[in-house]
């Protein structure tokens, strides 16, 4: 393998998805700020992501409601007067 071509940084990394405060610990050399200490005890670097396999509607079979008939309301409440 060559030299110098992985990150130095790579460790245990708690992974929390924050639209459903669901937690999973991996090897990663994302950086983080925050730490959190795990189950075993032990504290490791936290990284927060909006979405992940726990809660993207693809792995759990549930579409997610988007409020798009709002949008749409606003747009054409927007463009009407023009026309």
């Amino acid at each position: 393998m060559k030299k110098g071509l992985h990150p130095e940084a790579y460790r245990l990394v708690v992974f929390k998805d924050t639209s459903n405060e669901s937690t999973f610990i991996t090897r990663s050399a994302a950086p983080s700020k925050e730490t959190i200490v795990w189950e075993d005890g032990n504290s490791y670097p936290l990284v927060k992501v909006e979405i992940s396999n726990t809660s993207h509607p693809f792995y759990t079979g549930k579409s997610m409601f988007v409020d798009t008939a709002g949008r749409i309301e606003k747009f054409k409440k927007r463009y009407e007067k023009k026309a």
